[in-house]
């Protein structure tokens, strides 16, 4: 009974049994979970942990990660709303914002990739000056949005679905796409599983791992960009903890931090119950403090069952 059960939550099943029971547990403890009004208010919180994944899926699956996630989001974020402000245009806003973002990826990827230095290092650093620079650009303080048409790019809904919930769905269908169907996806679990291997076997490991970077650099743009929308200004001290939250999505969903090994159906499952674990402590009115524990726990929880997959499948 145990090994049949240890089975089941180590193989790919396990995940959905892990969500089924998570869904099941909240839905009976936690009134007015099941309303329509807190299931789009869930949905509409895991946006920029669900956007930041598809790209941080790809940097473990390298046998990479980025810390740098969450001071990106909060200086994209900044850059968006100073620029529009300073610029009376919303497009060229939301460009520097990108440009920013993937300006932040490429030097985290060189620097990794052709200077050979540690991805904790790098992004560690760079995590530390671009959240210097959010501070510095707007003196440690909140910057308003002049213009309130930058409101409806995340106030808006179509089919009474908020826009970044499908913003975010759209980038699980792409990124899902790319891990699976393309020569990018296959050589990024190919460098995770053997860097060398892949070198030998032609794939030119320094360039994909300087695009994953890039790449995560431009989606965290996208999140920053969604995410002073929605809190009405740029906040440089916003999306502080991202990083491990993301991480831990990515883990709890069956994405290896050794490297080679990845699914978009995994990270999805990850970001949900992630969601439902905080949503519930909410509802609860659980104080912050415990949160932090929780959140600890889960990303604990996380590394143990990647362990505890990976030996398995040695065995096999």
């Amino acid at each position: 009974m145990a090994n049949t059960l240890k089975r089941i939550l180590l193989g790919e099943q396990g995940l959905i049994v892990l969500f089924v029971i998570a869904f099941a547990a909240v839905s009976l403890a936690v009134p007015n979970f099941l309303t329509e009004r807190n299931i789009l208010g869930l949905l509409q919180s895991l946006v920029t942990i669900g956007i930041v994944s598809c790209t941080m899926m790809l940097c473990l699956a390298s046998r990479d990660f980025d810390l740098s996630v969450g001071s990106t989001v909060a200086f994209t974020g900044m850059i968006a709303v100073m620029v529009s402000n300073a610029t009376g245009s919303i497009p060229v806003g939301l460009l520097a914002a990108l440009a920013a973002g993937s300006l932040v990826g490429l030097v985290n990827g060189t620097v990794i990739a052709k200077l050979r230095i540690n991805a904790l290092i790098t992004t560690l650093a760079t995590m530390q000056i671009v959240r210097g620079f959010a501070l510095i650009s707007s003196d440690g303080r909140a910057v308003g949005i002049n213009d309130s048409t930058f409101y409806s790019l995340a106030l808006s809904r179509f089919l009474t679905v908020p826009t970044p919930v499908w913003v975010m769905i759209a980038l699980f269908v792409v990124f899902g796409f790319v891990l699976n169907r393309t020569v990018f996806g296959r050589n990024t679990l190919a460098i995770g599983g053997n860097p060398e291997a892949s070198r030998l076997a032609g794939v030119n490991v320094d360039r994909v791992r300087i695009w994953i970077f890039t790449l995560q650099g431009f989606i965290c743009a996208v999140a920053g960009i969604l995410l002073a929308s929605r809190i009405t200004s740029g906040q440089p001290n916003a999306a502080t903890g991202l990083e491990l939250s993301v991480i831990s999505a990515c883990v709890l969903g069956g994405v290896s931090l050794a490297g080679g090994r990845a699914t978009i159906s995994g990270v999805i499952i990850g970001v949900l119950i992630l969601g439902i674990a905080e949503n519930a402590m909410n509802l609860l009115n659980i104080q912050a403090f415990y949160q932090y524990v929780v959140r600890g726990l889960i990303l604990l929880f996380a590394v143990l069952l990647d362990n505890l997959r990976s030996r398995a499948l040695g065995r096999r």
